[in-house]
């Protein structure tokens, strides 16, 4: 089954009050959601950027790449395979087929940042990491919350895949904006074309079903 592909944001979504949900040992929140227009978007304080550091890891220094551009391939692979993860579970749940198409997406995605972690020599976080499992556990709370979310009902589902795939631009760009290299620049536009193509789908859905 194709994916359909309106090519428009055409989703109008009730707006949802904010509310915070993870807090750090401070108690400083970090992570924020809101339904609005057009999307649910989730925020984290001080930003995705700061939670990419994964220090369980170990990483060293890739040759040739600056801190940020090693710590964006990081988080990008494990921010693909959350993408994926959370699709099967929600597959699993619903049925509906652009769960599973999506997800098979979000495995190429996955892949192809996995050749640039490899050819970087830069340690791969999702190495031996069964579904729904993470090194970075910023990203491991986060699954956890919108597999809770896409439980609720179908709607909620493609919510859920909505706020991902914005999430997942808006991440895409900022990694764009941090690297000199033209292979990664080049591979992370095209996620974002990938991305883009599942946000509309997911709107799409969503319009259907109100």
């Amino acid at each position: 089954m194709e994916i359909e592909d309106t090519g428009t944001n055409g989703a109008c979504i009730e707006r949802y009050a904010e509310r915070s949900w993870i807090k750090t040992r401070e108690g400083e929140p970090v992570m924020n959601y809101i339904f609005n227009s057009s999307a649910r978007r989730w925020f984290v304080a001080c930003g995705l950027v700061l939670c990419m550091s994964i220090t369980s890891v170990g990483f060293v220094q890739a040759a040739g790449l600056t801190e940020a551009e090693t710590s964006w391939l990081t988080y990008m692979r494990e921010e693909e395979k959350l993408a994926r993860d959370v699709y099967i579970f929600l597959y699993g749940i619903w049925g509906t087929n652009i769960f599973n198409n999506i997800s098979g997406s979000e495995q190429t995605h996955m892949n192809a940042v996995k050749t640039l972690l490899t050819r970087y020599g830069v340690p791969d976080p999702a190495a031996g990491k069964e579904q729904g499992v993470f090194t970075n556990q910023d990203l491991q709370t986060l699954y956890y919350q919108l597999i809770d979310d896409g439980s609720v009902s179908l709607v909620e589902a493609l919510k859920v895949g909505i706020f991902i795939e914005e999430t997942d631009i808006n991440d895409l760009n900022m990694a764009i904006a941090a690297t000199a290299h033209k292979d990664i620049k080049t591979v992370y536009a095209n996620l974002r074309s990938g991305s883009y193509n599942h946000l509309n789908a997911f709107n799409s859905n969503l319009a259907k079903r109100r």
